[in-house]
């Protein structure tokens, strides 16, 4: 029987999403690139593939912001985003913790997940993933920038049919019905202005700096003959995640319900059901943000002690207001600044501007500086070379600049 679809709210965005399956722990299954919960169900292979997985785990399946049967969005979503998306889920169906397993794009995703989120992470598993799609000059691996022009092209021309199936799937290329599955599924995925969007955003994706902060047990699959994402990708992933298995199948499809599903669902069931040894954990992944008022020792001689302390006073309730309403968690104040974290780099972003924009009303200049990465925990905050990274960041930057790290992007 095909589960009902209900939906969670993510800030003022539906999540469609289901549930199904009675194992002994949860299993947050993240899809690739598009996809839509109730049409996975009409293709009996991917069905099987479901219920095989929830002979052993309570299943939540879902779309992302953008795709299927969820809330279409005007701006193309972030990371940060998507992970509020999973978050947001979890809370609806009471799921405290659970494997994350995201195949193809929805790798990326459970690898911040995991690192900014290890308490709910029971384990990591990636399928077919990558942490970056595009090459660079330090990353030989993906696609060049004139790949994804001609892929982009190819995109707007040929959206609508069973776009790559031999790519993604060789094992079913001649298979019709699976064909026609595909080409549907995809149309109910995404319209076409929004999968170029979609892929647009993909290509900017970029995990790498994440990749040794996670802390929870991680499995990795990939299907030595994927055509899609070359294994490759999966390598670098296992050499830089602290103590990751990296399984290469003997198979050549990327979709995960393919030739290779059998060996997927196993692997996931030996990782998941293995003994299960619950670390403390001192070490989350945070975006760390530091304001600074600019001349703020000429100001104060210029105002006096009193005007100035009421100055102060004004600026310290901007900014709390601000990272009251962008979820930040305020550290300390430095005098005149504070020290703030967040569990996301684009709301450290946008509670930045909103600083600058409240300190202009009060004829103040600021600074602040932005970085993510890996925090230790400690009483009443956190310290480590991300806080400190991230005060000299905010040391480099100008009056009235928001000035973030490579990492942030």
């Amino acid at each position: 029987m095909i589960p009902d679809t209900r939906y969670a709210r993510a800030g003022d965005v539906h999540i469609a999403y289901q549930v199904f399956g009675s194992g002994s722990f949860d299993l947050v299954l993240v899809p690739g690139w598009v996809s839509n919960v109730d049409v996975f169900w009409d293709e009996p292979l991917v069905a099987r593939f479901l219920l095989r997985l929830a002979e052993f785990s309570r299943v939540i399946l879902f779309d992302k912001r953008g795709t299927g049967l969820s809330d279409r969005v005007t701006d193309c979503p972030c990371l940060e985003e998507r992970m509020d998306d999973l978050r947001s889920v979890m809370d609806e169906v009471g799921s405290e913790q659970a494997v994350i397993a995201g195949y193809s794009e929805g790798g990326p995703m459970c690898i911040l997940f995991a690192a900014t989120y290890p308490e709910r992470t029971r384990g990591l598993v990636t399928i077919g993933s990558f942490p970056r799609r595009q090459t660079g000059d330090d990353f030989p691996l993906g696609y060049s920038p004139a790949e994804t022009e001609w892929w982009l092209g190819y995109l707007a021309r040929e959206w609508g049919g069973p776009l790559d199936n031999e790519e993604r799937a060789p094992s079913l290329a001649s298979d019709l019905r699976f064909r026609k599955w595909w080409a549907r599924f995809l149309r109910a995925g995404a319209s076409p202005s929004g999968v170029l969007a979609l892929h647009k955003a993909n290509a900017q994706i970029d995990v790498r700096p994440i990749l040794p902060t996670i802390r929870v047990p991680t499995l990795i699959l990939h299907a030595r003959g994927d055509r899609t994402i070359s294994v490759d990708m999966s390598r670098y992933m296992a050499e830089r995640i602290p103590d990751a298995t990296l399984v290469e199948i003997d198979a050549d499809d990327h979709l995960p319900f393919g030739d290779c599903a059998d060996r997927v669902i196993g692997e996931i069931e030996k990782f998941a059901t293995g003994k299960h040894v619950v670390s403390q954990i001192d070490r989350v992944v945070s975006t760390v943000m530091f304001t600074d008022i600019v001349g703020s020792t000429r100001l104060a001689a210029e105002l006096g002690d009193s005007r100035w302390k009421d100055l102060l006073a004004a600026h310290h309730d901007a900014v709390r207001r601000e990272l009251a309403v962008y979820r930040g968690r305020e550290i300390k104040t430095t005098g005149d600044g504070f020290h703030a974290t967040f569990d996301g780099p684009a709301r450290a972003i946008h509670c930045a501007g909103a600083i600058l924009d409240s300190m202009r009303n009060l004829g103040i200049e600021v600074r602040v500086g932005i970085h993510t990465g890996e925090c230790e925990l400690v009483a009443g905050g956190v310290e480590g070379l991300a806080v400190h990274i991230a005060a000299r960041v905010a040391d480099l930057a100008e009056a009235e600049q928001v000035l973030v790290s490579q990492t942030v992007k």
